[in-house]
């Protein structure tokens, strides 16, 4: 049996924190070692805890930080200092800016979801075990705002409703079996889709996971053409 991932949840509101503590220790696959209010106190346990993976919300207000994005670039601050860490960053606003904001310097070891992803355990897990392993995931309601406002601004190569749906689920982190399995497709229909996806938008296609979400992020990013 693997052993538990050892995360570390940061969230200024107690309730919220305990709750998502007990969720993820119910699951069996994730170990809580330790939980902060506040992004100087999740820094600090970085360095005492040596964790697997930071779960941490995207505000927490308080100290020195660039106010509205502490969790972020605390986030930034533990992937340079510890690089093995992978961080879940979680945030109510769908906004893209945000995750953008997260993955401007690189995707991977990171993930951006919103926060009624908490109550979706196989969601979270999923980009818990991700980051976990040097992956990356963007959480598909970000993804799905992207597409609708670049077909808006008619910057879009046309992508078949099938494309659209491996699309989400490449920038969800998932590798080709894991979407043949969501969408009910043979794996030769995924890779055949995702091969017109990458065709289409003038992206090479790679198998490497974080690289795919980093694709999908350069071809949806706000100074794209």
């Amino acid at each position: 049996m693997a052993e538990p991932i050892r995360t570390v949840v940061a969230d200024d509101h107690y309730l919220v924190r305990e709750g998502t503590r007990r969720l993820l220790e119910t699951s069996g696959e994730v170990a809580v070692v330790g939980s902060v209010g506040n992004a100087d106190e999740l820094l600090d346990a970085v360095r005492r805890l040596g964790p697997d993976v930071v779960l941490t919300d995207i505000r927490m207000p308080g100290g020195e930080w660039r106010q509205g994005f502490e969790g972020i670039d605390a986030a930034h601050r533990i992937r340079a200092g510890h690089p093995e860490v992978g961080v879940v960053v979680l945030s109510q606003f769908s906004d893209a800016l945000f995750a953008f904001e997260l993955f401007k310097n690189g995707t991977e070891g990171f993930a951006y979801l919103l926060k009624d992803r908490v109550g979706d355990m196989d969601e979270l897990l999923g980009a818990i075990r991700a980051v976990a392993s040097g992956g990356s995931v963007i959480d598909p309601k970000v993804v799905e705002g992207l597409l609708a406002r670049r077909d808006v601004r008619g910057q879009r190569e046309d992508l078949t409703a099938r494309e659209r749906d491996v699309l989400r689920e490449m920038a969800h982190g998932r590798s080709n079996s894991a979407i043949a399995r969501a969408l009910h497709l043979s794996i030769s229909s995924v890779e055949k889709n995702v091969n017109a996806i990458f065709t289409k938008l003038g992206l090479e296609n790679s198998g490497d996971v974080h690289r795919r979400v980093a694709a999908v992020l350069a071809y949806l990013g706000p100074d794209s053409s």
